[in-house]
């Protein structure tokens, strides 16, 4: 593909569907969310749409690794955008490739003699390349952990892709169907709960203080579950207690969902920390001095111990969109 039509299609990303799918071989492409519309770099959005068009890889599925990478190229950290720096791992360019993946898996795909990982046409379209080599579409969990090793990883491009897909159905092709690929989405939860999950994911590394809530400086667990609802909408009280309190309660027995907010301690007149549901029997939670917000495990049972507390229970504030308020 040359660099003319990259300018092109960059040129035209916020156009209707149906013009992008006039000058990308008649293929509909899913509109972007406002989100992805007004979050992503229009050079990126539309490399990521010219790659899943033909890779066959959902585009949000591209867009959600490049968010997680390099933040669509705006990144800080000189790897995701300085040529020949790699990070502390030997992964560079704005898809963070390692030298090894990108020998095997890299593309020339601006045609310009030179497969270069720090190039974005190279980089996201050898990412769609080297995703569909490993699973995608349809086995989008999977391709991604090949990406990188890790559920929480997973989750959190999941999540980002959830985001950037427009929520109206995509247009019909004319013949009753479209070609765009299903795009991955976390398993059940909605897309307030969705974007409460990513930003929680996007804080992972964080360290704990307690009284914290400061992103990417310092949060403690209510914090970080207020803040986390505040990204998508949603208003919680401040500490734990208030937030099991507020509701609405997820009735024992019926299975977790991304976003839901699960709680610990001795009783339910005294809850002590609170986490949010990434996955089943995983959540973000920011747990103790000396410690940062991280993804793990927890008992799905009520009444089972966790450390010293004992799990007592889960909200879905994502069922509702009524501003609480605010204490401590």
């Amino acid at each position: 593909m040359s660099r003319l039509l990259l300018i092109a299609a960059a040129a035209i990303v916020l156009l209707p569907v149906l013009v992008i799918g006039a000058v990308t071989g008649g293929k509909a492409v899913a509109s972007p969310s406002e989100t992805a519309a007004t979050s992503i770099p229009a050079e990126f959005l539309a490399l990521y749409m010219q790659a899943g068009i033909e890779s066959g890889v959902p585009w949000q599925l591209l867009a959600g690794v490049g968010k997680v990478e390099c933040d669509h190229g705006q990144s800080p950290d000189p790897s995701c955008s300085q040529e020949g720096v790699e990070n502390k791992a030997g992964a560079g360019g704005p898809m963070q490739f390692l030298a090894s993946t990108w020998s095997a898996y890299g593309l020339d795909a601006d045609g310009d003699g030179n497969a270069d990982r720090w190039d974005p046409a190279d980089a996201i379209f050898s990412a769609a390349n080297y995703l569909r080599a490993s699973g995608a579409p349809g086995s989008d969990e999977a391709a991604l952990f090949a990406y990188n090793h890790s559920q929480a990883y997973v989750q959190q491009v999941l999540a980002w892709a959830a985001l950037y897909t427009e929520t109206s159905a995509a247009p019909d092709n004319g013949t009753g169907t479209t070609d765009t690929a299903p795009v991955p989405s976390l398993s059940g939860g909605s897309t307030v709960a969705q974007a409460a999950v990513a930003y929680a994911l996007s804080q992972l590394g964080t360290p704990y203080q307690w009284g914290g809530e400061n992103p990417g400086v310092a949060f403690d667990c209510s914090g970080l579950t207020q803040a986390a609802y505040a990204a998508a909408g949603v208003g919680l009280p401040r500490v734990a207690q208030a937030q099991y309190d507020a509701g609405p309660p997820v009735p024992a027995g019926q299975p977790l969902e991304p976003g839901d907010l699960v709680f610990f301690g001795d009783s339910t007149t005294s809850v002590d920390h609170v986490g949010i549901v990434v996955s089943a029997g995983e959540m973000v939670d920011a747990p103790y001095t000396g410690a940062v917000v991280r993804v793990e495990p927890f008992p799905t049972s009520p009444g089972a111990p966790f450390g010293q507390l004992t799990y007592l229970g889960a909200t879905r504030p994502a069922a509702t969109t009524t501003t609480a308020g605010a204490g401590r």
